[in-house]
């Protein structure tokens, strides 16, 4: 069976997910982990003010729509995911797939808008490393303890979220041993992936 963002649906929380290059250090390191924690901080901020309105589920959904498409890289995370398998594919099922993997991504976010309340979020650091700027923040819901999420942020569309790493696993890398264990199974053909998640697409409504 092929899994949907099966961390994202375990931690509850996948708002702030999300989907890379390598940055310099000194003074221009610097002023990048500023802008990537300044980035965080704006798109984060925005989210939890939507998640905490009174505005109903179907409002919150078609306001969070922009903010993932401007803030989350969903292209790239895409193609990260689906890995080797990208360069086997034909321009038409590579299309297909960025297609259907657009709204995978962005119905697992905004499908869990409606179930939270009283979140708050805080940036705690940034470190810089050979993918790209790591935020780190806190999220903390009324009785439920904080979790510790880093977003990698990249600069090459951006900045935009490119991933998110909470409780030592990678959303996009975790998404991409699925999809490759699925297609290892089904003999490597990309168009049988894009017929699965037209059809988990199919089975939300």
């Amino acid at each position: 069976m092929l899994k949907i963002f099966p961390t994202m649906s375990r931690r509850g929380f996948g708002l702030l997910a999300a989907a890379v290059f390598s940055l310099s250090v000194g003074v221009v390191g610097t002023a990048r982990a500023d802008q990537a924690s300044d980035f965080v901080k704006d798109f984060g901020g925005k989210l939890v003010n939507l998640i905490n309105s009174d505005k109903s589920s179907e409002e919150k959904k078609k306001e969070a729509l922009p903010l993932l498409q401007q803030n989350v890289d969903i292209p790239t995370i895409g193609k990260f995911c689906l890995g080797r398998y990208w360069r086997t594919a034909t321009p038409d099922q590579q299309q297909r797939y960025l297609e259907l993997f657009h709204h995978v991504l962005v119905n697992a976010v905004t499908d869990k808008l409606g179930d939270y309340r009283g979140v708050t979020f805080r940036v705690t650091g940034t470190a810089s490393s050979p993918n790209g700027e790591l935020v780190s923040a806190q999220i903390d819901r009324p009785g439920q303890p904080t979790t510790d999420i880093q977003l990698l942020i990249s600069k090459d569309n951006g900045p935009k979220v490119v991933d998110m790493i909470g409780e030592g696993a990678s959303l996009r890398l975790t998404q991409r041993q699925d999809y490759g264990s699925y297609l290892a199974r089904n003999g490597g053909n990309v168009e049988t992936l894009n017929n699965a998640l037209q059809r988990q697409l199919a089975n939300r409504h």
